[in-house]
């Protein structure tokens, strides 16, 4: 059984006639989102990634953040804001246009806030942090955006093909169990992390066997507890936040299919910390991305923990993010 999630201090905002991308108007969408250090005077917000909820996201308040005003928002569609499991007629396509207007309103119409120092978010949450910054350039001074980029690659895009058919192909997914009595289709979630695993981290990873130093005695005991903990996840909320991934494109924005103008186009100082064994946001993607920003920088965190040397499963890829996203707002 996965652990149960701890919600607290989350608190939500709802928005009344709230319309997407698709044309769909829903009369009452909610956003979740919790404060950090709320006295202080810095504001930064961090939106949650794939698989991130607001209390397991890292937050850097205890150090390079620790003089920020700090709020962990959560992205539309992980289940905390509003999403397919808790919202009826939720669309079945969202967009991050969505979930950054969503979030602009919690952040001026609620918490009052018309400057924000920083907007900071790892994989789908840099995905988000970008957006902030072309959507609404007046507002955002500084963006950091770890292990992510502007554009979904063609890759990336089918890797999450992947997990994507294990759960839409799974029998219990496609059984009346599911269908009808809302039962957890828990062989097709555990499909959905097994096609995922070996995208988390990096070939070095495995072959190190860190997979002992988190205290699994195997590589299939690692996987199995993977697999467990997707199991407190609707299979729409994953959906759609997958298709969110996938469809992420900052052109979309500015209404160009050209990258280097949507960049180029961007106010805010940017600190891009991609990861060195990422394998599915790659680092090259930002060397290409920063040649066409007015003011940003690359950092590449040298770990072999792929991926998730952004999202603070090691504690030595935390403290050099924390050094480096210090160093980079100290400048501002």
């Amino acid at each position: 059984m996965a652990p149960s999630y701890d919600g607290t201090g989350v608190q939500y905002y709802e928005l009344k006639d709230f319309t997407f991308q698709t044309g769909d108007t829903l009369s009452a969408v909610r956003v979740a989102y919790r404060e950090f250090n709320p006295t202080a005077q810095k504001t930064a917000l961090i939106p949650t990634c794939f698989l991130g909820r607001i209390n397991n996201t890292l937050n850097f308040t205890q150090g390079a953040l620790k003089d920020h005003r700090v709020i962990v928002v959560a992205t539309l569609g992980n289940g905390e804001s509003a999403a397919p499991s808790n919202t009826p007629n939720f669309p079945a396509s969202i967009d991050y246009r969505d979930s950054v207007r969503a979030q602009h309103k919690l952040v001026t119409e609620h918490l009052q806030i018309q400057s924000l120092d920083v907007v900071l978010g790892f994989s789908m949450g840099g995905q988000t942090a970008y957006h902030w910054a072309a959507m609404f350039p007046e507002l955002v001074k500084n963006a950091v955006i770890i292990c992510s980029a502007a554009k979904t690659s063609l890759h990336n895009y089918q890797f999450l093909e992947g997990p994507k058919a294990a759960i839409q192909h799974s029998i219990d997914y496609n059984s009346d169990e599911f269908l009808i009595q809302r039962k957890p289709p828990i062989r097709g979630l555990h499909a959905f992390a097994i096609a995922y695993s070996a995208w988390l981290t990096s070939a070095e990873w495995f072959e190190e066997r860190l997979f002992e130093k988190q205290g699994f005695k195997t590589l299939a005991d690692w996987a199995d507890a993977g697999a467990q903990s997707y199991e407190d996840w609707h299979p729409d909320d994953l959906l759609a936040m997958l298709g969110m991934w996938q469809r992420s494109d900052l052109g979309l924005v500015t209404g160009t299919d050209n990258q280097s103008q949507a960049l180029s186009a961007l106010k805010a100082r940017i600190l891009l910390m991609p990861g060195r064994t990422d394998q599915y946001f790659r680092w090259e993607a930002n060397e290409r991305e920063v040649a066409h920003l007015k003011n940003g920088r690359v950092e590449v965190i040298p770990s072999v923990w792929g991926h998730l040397a952004g999202g603070g499963a090691n504690q030595e890829d935390n403290e050099w993010m924390d050094r480096k996203i210090s160093e980079f707002l100290s400048q501002d």
